[in-house]
């Protein structure tokens, strides 16, 4: 066996593992099957507005600038590539990233509840993570809910005239937290603890949650931090034609121009 033909080898075998063994019971995407029928319909049921007013405005965004094609195809392989980097928690969960707050700022939150719902079902029905009976839960905690708030505190910062870095680090980080928030919220809403309820369960999950999801949530707003740097200085046309660099001139123009 020629080397090549060894690391291809290598390579079919973790997959295999990765598929039989990586699934996990409580993940920041809830598994299939874990929660009740009415549940499911009952977050799947509070996402439609959303989706309808998302998918609307993402027709709009388009349809009047063709160039933010590219920037919305960005955001949305960025929110698939990195809330599929699972990461190992206790009592046998797992935490990961979720890439949302970065779709929110550049579009706002409505949009990115689409592109959020796709990655969200491609990962359910490729990589076994999430699940088609907890879509509508999933959708909620990471495409809604995280985005809502990372777009309200840019916002925000804006008003108060933040740091640009500081302001976009803020709004991501904080995004991914609320999404976990979010996530054990329905958890506990669905098995309430004997002793405490709702309350105690709710504590209970976001201690599983809360040894890696936090270092995990400073990260994704670095990365964050970074790809908008990035975007300033390669993209900076693209960036000015959805709004995102409105009082930023193209090098070369003014802003009257």
């Amino acid at each position: 066996m020629t080397k090549k033909e060894g690391r291809w080898m290598s390579v079919s075998i973790a997959a295999a593992v990765y598929f039989m063994f990586g699934q996990n019971a409580l993940a920041m995407h809830i598994m299939e099957g874990y929660l009740p029928a009415g549940y499911c319909i009952f977050w799947g049921a509070l996402c439609i507005p959303f989706l309808v007013y998302g998918f609307i405005k993402i027709r709009r965004i388009v349809s009047e600038n063709r160039r933010s094609i590219t920037l919305l195809a960005m955001a949305g392989a960025f929110i698939f590539v990195i809330s599929s980097l699972k990461i190992p928690s206790v009592t046998g969960s797992c935490s990961h990233m979720t890439g949302t707050g970065l779709g929110a700022i550049l579009f706002g939150a409505f949009p990115v509840s689409i592109l959020g719902i796709i990655v969200l079902l491609f990962q359910a029905i490729l990589l076994a993570h999430g699940g088609l009976t907890t879509l509508g839960a999933n959708t909620f905690s990471m495409a809604i809910a995280g985005p809502f708030v990372s777009y309200g505190l840019y916002v925000l910062g804006k008003k108060l005239k933040w740091n640009q870095k500081v302001n976009v680090f803020v709004a991501c980080s904080v995004g991914d937290l609320f999404t976990y928030c979010v996530t054990a919220f329905q958890l506990a809403l669905a098995y309430p603890s004997e002793t405490g309820g709702v309350a105690a369960s709710m504590v209970k999950f976001l201690g599983v949650f809360a040894p890696t999801q936090l270092p995990l949530a400073v990260i994704e707003g670095l990365l964050s931090v970074v790809i908008v740097i990035a975007l300033e200085s390669y993209a900076t046309p693209e960036l000015k034609s959805i709004g995102f660099l409105s009082d930023t001139p193209v090098k070369g123009e003014s802003v009257n121009e």
